[in-house]
């Protein structure tokens, strides 16, 4: 957004909310935090303030810095896995995500030029396979992992491209069984990034999976109901789950069409498995259909699985922001970009539905109400499930 460079534009946040119950006011000048403050002492000096360009009443509104979606597929070529970078991103209260393998070497360019004119921050895994989800078998062919094309695409994208994506399950390689993911681990040290390796149902089995993952891995769709989950008959973690947590590894949300199962999700929490991140895997059929439809509708979900508020927002947040090495993400001091979203706790009832057509009642959700982003104020447009 462009401003008079010679009037600084100020956006006065009012009565915002901290996850510690504080009122504050906010201050952002020219996209920059100039103060957090007491909403009480705002008031107090109101008679000496400089004229504010932009005012938001943020009351009742709770205040964290921008939410971060770890896994979207933003490619908006792509059908049905693909969307637009906004409507996933700020219009729903996310003010980064992070595509999930959408493309490969082939069309990595395209998918980072759609970044162009869109207020979202994007970043990328880059699929292994060099025509992404062009195909939904990408790794059942193996000439089609260039281990060239994936280094000249990493080394031409050094700041967006944060890792390499592997989808392990039996529909996308097939006869290959667990020949791609050695395959990724060797591209893994050649590259010097980390995997994002997506699980599903076998072969190759769970446990095979898991002892090829490394520090900084990324296990996606963790809460799967699938059989080949990570849990054993008993809802107990399978040995290799907690030996891979040692090393380690990170596991992330990745909700989709079918990676959310509340019944996973409950035995993950009894186990007292850590919530690393919370993701979506957003694209344009799951928005608009469901289960998915929002970031705000998936951490609802963990609100009605009993988690703390604080401990969902370090999932959408600090968590990310950390796996990322990116802290300016999740920052919200003075003298730091303004990268923040707004939140509401709404009272219920509301249907939340997983990825196995089980249905919850909630009795209050998060729904998110705005963000700010290069320095100016941007309303979210959410709908409920029960709104669709």
């Amino acid at each position: 957004m462009q401003h008079d460079t010679d009037v600084p534009h100020t956006l006065l946040l009012r009565k915002a909310m901290l996850l510690s119950g504080e009122q504050v006011d906010v201050l952002i000048t020219n996209g920059i935090i100039s103060f957090i403050q007491s909403s009480a002492l705002w008031q107090q000096e109101a008679a000496h303030h400089e004229p504010i360009a932009q005012q938001v009443d943020c009351e009742g509104w709770y205040l964290t810095s921008g939410w971060i979606d770890m896994h979207v597929h933003a490619y908006s070529e792509l059908s049905p896995y693909g969307d637009e970078i906004d409507k996933i991103g700020i219009r729903h209260g996310v003010t980064t995500i992070v595509d999930a393998g959408s493309c490969g070497g082939d069309d990595i360019d395209e998918l980072l030029q759609q970044d162009e004119g869109t207020r979202t921050s994007l970043l990328a895994f880059l699929n292994i396979s060099r025509i992404g989800l062009r195909r939904v078998d990408e790794l059942s062919n193996l000439e089609w992992i260039d281990a060239e094309q994936v280094q000249q695409a990493v080394e031409h994208y050094p700041n967006h491209i944060v890792g390499l994506k592997a989808r392990i399950s039996a529909s996308v390689v097939q006869e290959q069984g667990i020949e791609p993911l050695q395959r990724a681990r060797q591209l893994s040290s050649q590259t010097n990034l980390p995997l994002m390796v997506h699980i599903g149902s076998g072969p190759p089995d769970i446990r095979e999976v898991l002892n090829l993952l490394n520090h900084g891995d990324i296990v996606t769709h963790y809460l799967n109901g699938k059989s080949n989950n990570l849990f054993d008959t008993a809802g107990q973690p399978l040995p290799e789950l907690t030996a891979a947590l040692k090393r380690g590894i990170h596991l992330d949300v990745g909700h989709g069409s079918a990676s959310f199962s509340f019944r996973v999700a409950e035995q993950a929490r009894d186990a007292g498995i850590p919530l690393h991140t919370i993701s979506t895997d957003i694209y344009r059929r799951n928005r608009l259909d469901g289960p998915v439809y929002n970031m705000s509708n998936v951490l609802s979900k963990f609100l009605y699985l009993g988690y703390a508020l604080t401990d969902i927002m370090e999932a959408v947040t600090i968590h990310a922001a950390e796996w990322l090495n990116r802290p300016e993400l999740a920052g919200m001091k003075p003298g730091q970009q303004a990268n923040l979203t707004l939140f509401a706790m709404e009272p219920g009832p509301v249907l939340l539905t997983d990825s196995e057509g089980e249905q919850r009642t909630a009795a209050q959700y998060i729904e998110a109400k705005g963000v700010v982003k290069d320095g100016a104020f941007f309303a979210c447009q959410i709908r409920t499930q029960a709104s669709h």
